[in-house]
C-alpha cells in the first residue's frame, strides 16, 4: 500500500468515526522528508534526512470546538486522538461560528512549477554545501562562514471533512544559504543571503557567497548617523520583515478578539493614495503557491489595500461568520494548531516613480533589522528596531550605517509615503514581491 493511500485511509476513519459519534470535523495531513547538509572547516558538519508525518483533527459539536493529533496512524491512536478531541471539546466554550462549512470541495494543487522531479545526486548536494563554505573564506579578510547550509524538501498535505471534501497539494522546495563573518582591522560584521527554487539548478550559491560577503564588508565601517528624522527606503528583505511584523493588524483573528485598529476601518484612507497592497495565491515563481486554504476553500487573490484604502482583511469562515464579512479563503491551520489566517504571497503594486525619482536626495536604505518581531506593537503600530544599512544620495551609497535605532508608527509609515517604484523586486524568500517604497521619515537613534 503507498503512503498516500496509508494517509488516505486513516484520513477516512477519523472522519467516519467522528461523524458516527456525533460531530463534523475537518482533518489535516502534513506529511514530509527533507535533506540537509552543514559545512564546517572544509568537513560536513551535518548530514541529515528526516521525514514526519501528523495527523490533526478538528471537531465540532454542540458548538464546541477542539483539536487533538498524533503522529501514528495505527487504528488504536487515531481513536485516542478522537477521543481526546471529543472530550475536550466538551469544556470548551459554544463558539456557533467556527463550523465546518466548506462542502464537496475536491481540489489538487495542479501547479507543476511546484512539484518538479529531482535530478541532482547525493554528490552533487554535498559539494554544493562544501562549495557554499569555501566560497566564502576564500574571499579576503572573511574570517569564517559561521552560518552555511544546503537543504531539500517535498511535502504532501492532504485536507478533508466531513461535509464530503478531499484537497490534495504536493510540492518540492530547495534552499542554500551562506553568511560571511568579515573581520579587518580590529572590527568584524557579518551578513549573509540566501537562495531558493523549485529545482537544484535553480540555486545560487554564487549568489549567497557574493551578496553576502559584499554586504558584510561594506558594512564593517559603519557608524551611527547624526539622531534626527530621515527619509528612508527599505531593502526588499527589511520590508518584508516590516510587513511581517505588523500582518496581524491585517487580521480577521485580530478583528475578532479587538486587538488591531484597522477592525473597523473598512472603506476608509489608511494609507498612501501611492499604495496598494495584495495577497496573491499565485505568483510566478512563487514558494507559497496553493490551491486551496486549509478549511479546503479555493484560494484567491485578497486586495486587502488599494489605492491608500482598506478593502478587505484575511477572513477564514469564523472571522468572516463573526464579523458579517467575506471569507477570503485565508484559513491556516497546522496539523497542531487551532484556525487562524495567513496570505500566500503579500504583493505591494509597483507606481509610476522612476529608480531615479525613488531615490533623489538624501535617504537611509536600511538593509538588515534586528529585533524586529520583539520591537512591534501591531496595536498601536509602534516600532523601534536596530538596524544598518547605509547613508545615500541620488542613488549612492555615500556611507554605511550601523549602530542606529529606527523607530516609528507602521500606521503612520503607510501615509507618509513619497514615492513607489515602477519595477517589481522579491524578498530571498520569493513570498514578498514590493518596488522600493521611499517613506517620508523616520526617527533615527544614532549619536
Amino acid at each position: 500500500m503507498s503512503q498516500e493511500q496509508q494517509l488516505l485511509n486513516a484520513v477516512e476513519y477519523v472522519l467516519a468515526e467522528a461523524k458516527r459519534q456525533g460531530a463534523e470535523a475537518d482533518v489535516i495531513v502534513n506529511s514530509s522528508n527533507s535533506f540537509s547538509l552543514k559545512a564546517n572547516q572544509g568537513q560536513l558538519d551535518e548530514y541529515k534526512v528526516s521525514s514526519s508525518q501528523v495527523l490533526g483533527v478538528r471537531v465540532v459539536k454542540d458548538a464546541r470546538v477542539a483539536t487533538s493529533y498524533s503522529e501514528s496512524l495505527e487504528q488504536p491512536s487515531l481513536d485516542l486522538l478522537l477521543t481526546n478531541a471529543l472530550q475536550s471539546a466538551r469544556f470548551s466554550k459554544q463558539d456557533e461560528h467556527q463550523t465546518i462549512s466548506c462542502v464537496n470541495s475536491t481540489i489538487t494543487t495542479d501547479v507543476a512549477e511546484i512539484a518538479q522531479q529531482g535530478t541532482a545526486s547525493v554528490d552533487e548536494k554535498i559539494e554544493l554545501s562544501l562549495a557554499l563554505e569555501q566560497g566564502v573564506i576564500s574571499q579576503p579578510h572573511a574570517k569564517s562562514s559561521p552560518y552555511n547550509g544546503y537543504s531539500d524538501g517535498e511535502s504532501h498535505l492532504i485536507i478533508a471533512n466531513t461535509q464530503g471534501s478531499l484537497c490534495k497539494h504536493f510540492e518540492r522546495s530547495f534552499n542554500c544559504y551562506a553568511y560571511t563573518l568579515f573581520e579587518k582591522d580590529g572590527k568584524q560584521s557579518m551578513a549573509g543571503k540566501m537562495s531558493v527554487g523549485r529545482r537544484f539548478n535553480e540555486l545560487k550559491p554564487e549568489y549567497c557567497i557574493e551578496q553576502g560577503y559584499n554586504l558584510a564588508r561594506d558594512l564593517l565601517d559603519g557608524a551611527p548617523v547624526a539622531t534626527g528624522n530621515y527619509s528612508a527606503i527599505f531593502h526588499i528583505n527589511a520590508l518584508s520583515s516590516l510587513f511581517g511584523a505588523f500582518g496581524s493588524a491585517f487580521s480577521g483573528v485580530s478583528a475578532m478578539k479587538g486587538i488591531t485598529p484597522l477592525g473597523d476601518k473598512l472603506g476608509q484612507s489608511i494609507a498612501s493614495e501611492l499604495l496598494s497592497f495584495t495577497d496573491k495565491a499565485y505568483m510566478p515563481n512563487g514558494m507559497a503557491i496553493a490551491s486551496f486554504d486549509s478549511e479546503g476553500f479555493a484560494t484567491q487573490d485578497n486586495a486587502i489595500i488599494v489605492d491608500g484604502q482598506l478593502n478587505t482583511l484575511l477572513h477564514n469562515s469564523q472571522t468572516a461568520s463573526y464579523l458579517g464579512a467575506t471569507s477570503t479563503a485565508s484559513a491556516a491551520r497546522g496539523a497542531k494548531s487551532s484556525l487562524d489566517v495567513s496570505a500566500n504571497h503579500r504583493v505591494i503594486a509597483t507606481g509610476q516613480s522612476s529608480a531615479a525619482e525613488v531615490k533623489a536626495g538624501e535617504y537611509l536604505e536600511l538593509v538588515e533589522l534586528q529585533g524586529v518581531h520583539s520591537g512591534a506593537d501591531a496595536v498601536s503600530g509602534d516600532f523601534s528596531f536596530g538596524a544598518s544599512g547605509f547613508l545615500c544620495r541620488d542613488g549612492e551609497r555615500v556611507q554605511p550605517v550601523r549602530g542606529i535605532t529606527v523607530a516609528g508608527n507602521f500606521y503612520n509609515m503607510l501615509q507618509e509615503i513619497d514615492a513607489v517604484g515602477n519595477s517589481q523586486l522579491s524578498n530571498d524568500s520569493r513570498t514578498f514581491f514590493a518596488p522600493d517604497v521611499r517613506f517620508a521619515r523616520l526617527s533615527i537613534g544614532g549619536k
